[in-house]
């Protein structure tokens, strides 16, 4: 056993032994216990638990898995305990109370001095309840978003029955804002889903100029920061991706994912809006469920119902120890993902056998491709690097994106003739430099990439 695990066990069992002293007055309760049988079944569960990537180690930097800051792991597992459910509060007064807090510290990161809001099992429901409220403020108007957008934007239209219109982007990844304007004159477009880090790429979509659009046109603006939203606090980024960040205030609705950069175990997502009002469209009846306290209940301005009240805890004990402060321990850590992001960027475009895309990383993820005369052979050689890597342990991913996110002349056909790439897609590397000791462990990040491509490439 590390240091580091004894000191968790520690900490871990210090804070139960303090929840267990405050029902010490009831008579004691049998539970079942876990005895020989049931260490043999943990052993088997861990032993199957292998079959996982290392999504905790700085060599895994493929998908958006940041491991979750101890405290709240270790507040997770004591309030599981008594396994609190804050869909009302008689089954977690206080996790509600601290659900209550930990939602007001993020509204508050993104400058909403008023706002109705709760956590959420996920940014997809979260993402529902943004769009639900939409359709009842415009019935049966189309909601918009970029091709780029997380694709359940478009599921989630279809399940509200809401006509779902796909805009295209610029070669830079974000919403294309004259596709945007062609759309929006139609007149069908209820809801604009703008979208602060998008999964792919990372593009932040320009929320400044679509609130621009938003006073010419009257739509409603949903922000889908569930991967980038905590980067409000970040002090290195662009100017026009600042200027999209800065803009939040403004948009009517938005998404974070605590269980992405917030240091969260899955699931914590959370939904804001702007206008508390809206919180008349939960408004229902269930005597079966309230009868004990006259206070709000969390379960009155929330589609789910039962959510687990320990993520509310472990994000209360995490904002605690992290508070969101800009220039703080938590905000240089997203800063440290977006250099490594950008050191990283530096070294494939001084490497003659990667290519990369136009514009550098807008937050802490990018992508590139081994260069090839064609797409077919760049896209074969990202699989082969990919799987390469793998072998040396560098876990990386593949994405498979418009070639026009490349400079015009990447490409050519095998006659020699420029391809015409604007709806060809090419298969790429993609890396998400979340963990903030991402940033010290580039070199050997870059080792292992230059070795698995080396091995590959003639």
């Amino acid at each position: 056993m590390t240091n580091h695990q004894k000191e968790f066990l520690d900490r871990l069992r210090d804070a139960q032994l303090q929840l267990d002293a405050g029902f010490t007055r009831l008579p004691p309760s049998p539970r079942p216990s876990l005895g020989e049988e049931a260490a043999a079944i943990l052993r088997q569960a861990a032993e199957r638990m292998h079959d996982n990537d290392p999504y905790e180690h700085p060599l895994y930097a493929g998908q958006m898995l940041k491991p979750p800051h101890p405290i709240a792991h270790a507040a997770y597992a004591m309030a599981m305990s008594i396994n609190p459910n804050n869909h009302a509060l008689d089954g977690g007064r206080a996790s509600s109370a601290m659900e209550m807090e930990a939602v007001a510290a993020l509204a508050k990161m993104f400058g909403w001095p008023q706002y109705l809001g709760h956590l959420s099992s996920s940014g997809t429901f979260a993402n529902l309840e943004g769009l639900w409220i939409a359709g009842q403020l415009h019935p049966g108007r189309a909601v918009a978003a970029s091709e780029q957008a997380h694709y359940t934007h478009g599921r989630i239209s279809g399940v509200l029955g809401l006509p779902f219109v796909p805009i295209r982007t610029d070669n830079s990844s974000r919403m294309d804002l004259d596709a945007l304007e062609d759309a929006l004159r139609t007149g069908k477009i209820g809801t604009v889903v703008t979208t602060l880090g998008t999964t792919a790429t990372g593009a932040v979509d320009p929320l400044d100029h679509v609130l621009e659009l938003q006073a010419r046109y009257g739509f409603r603006i949903h922000v889908d920061a569930a991967y980038g939203g905590y980067f409000t606090l970040a002090g290195n980024l662009r100017p026009e991706i600042r200027a999209a960040y800065d803009a939040i205030p403004r948009a009517d609705s938005l998404v974070v994912d605590p269980h992405k950069h917030g240091l969260q175990p899955y699931g914590c997502g959370c939904i804001l809006f702007r206008d508390p009002s809206v919180g008349h469209f939960y408004k229902h009846d269930s005597p079966a469920t309230y009868f004990t306290s006259k206070a709000l209940h969390l379960g009155e301005i929330s589609l789910e119902c039962s959510r687990a009240g320990a993520s509310a805890v472990a994000l209360w004990a995490t904002q605690k120890l992290l508070p969101y402060d800009s220039g703080g321990e938590f905000a240089h850590g997203l800063e440290s993902g977006r250099e490594a992001a950008l050191a990283m960027y530096r070294r494939l475009q001084q490497d003659p056998r990667f290519v990369t895309p136009i514009t550098p990383p807008q937050l802490d993820i990018l992508f590139w491709a081994p260069r090839g005369a064609t797409v077919e052979e760049s896209s074969a050689r990202s699989q082969a690097i990919f799987d390469e890597a793998r072998s040396r342990d560098l876990y990386l991913a593949l994405a498979k994106l418009p070639a026009r996110f490349f400079p015009e002349s990447t490409w050519q056909h095998t006659n020699g003739i420029s391809s015409d790439t604007a709806e060809e897609r090419v298969t790429c590397l993609r890396s998400v430099m979340m963990k903030p000791e991402h940033r010290v462990w580039v070199d050997e990040i870059w080792k292992r990439l230059d070795s698995a491509t080396t091995a590959i490439l003639p």
